[in-house]
């Protein structure tokens, strides 16, 4: 009888420790999925940035703390990208429609631009750094969510002389 009792704690313990692993990984693979989402966007924002020509950060070239940054890419076409209301970044690709960069889970709650070197008069090369701040979910709670703040820079790639 002791060791049924025994073995009944063992199984007990043991499946408790199991579910609480598989809780973990559940949320390791939310926050994981919303962060690589999050850096897909952040990619395709640099690598169009670093392609691309005439910077403008708010319609003002060089900026401290821009809110929209537009970037000429190489298909001569005016990209721009900003946040939307639904905490989402967006692009747009000439007069086309706002496109969604990121996950309606991912809430970005500021996306900031600095410019500088943007003017052709300048001596400078034209630089970006984004800064980007959200949370990501990792469970069905409202209060289940990760922090995160990450910054990327881009210089063009071409001569600004």
């Amino acid at each position: 009888m002791v060791s049924v009792g025994l073995f009944a704690m063992v199984v007990l313990l043991t499946s408790g420790a199991y579910l609480m692993m598989i809780g973990i990984s559940r949320q390791a693979q939310s926050i994981t999925t919303g962060i690589n989402n999050l850096s897909f966007a952040l990619e395709t924002m640099t690598r169009t940035i670093r392609t691309g020509t005439d910077y403008s950060c708010d319609s003002i070239g060089d900026c401290t703390a821009g809110t929209t940054f537009s970037v000429i890419n190489s298909n001569d076409k005016t990209v721009e990208y900003s946040l939307s209301l639904g905490n989402t970044i967006m692009q747009r690709i000439g007069t086309g429609a706002l496109v969604p960069l990121t996950d309606p889970s991912v809430k970005v709650t500021s996306l900031i631009f600095y410019a500088s070197g943007t003017a052709s008069d300048d001596d400078l090369q034209p630089h970006v750094t984004i800064i980007v701040s959200g949370e990501v979910p990792y469970g069905p709670g409202p209060e289940q969510k990760k922090s995160f703040t990450i910054e990327t820079g881009a210089t063009m790639r071409g001569t600004d002389i």
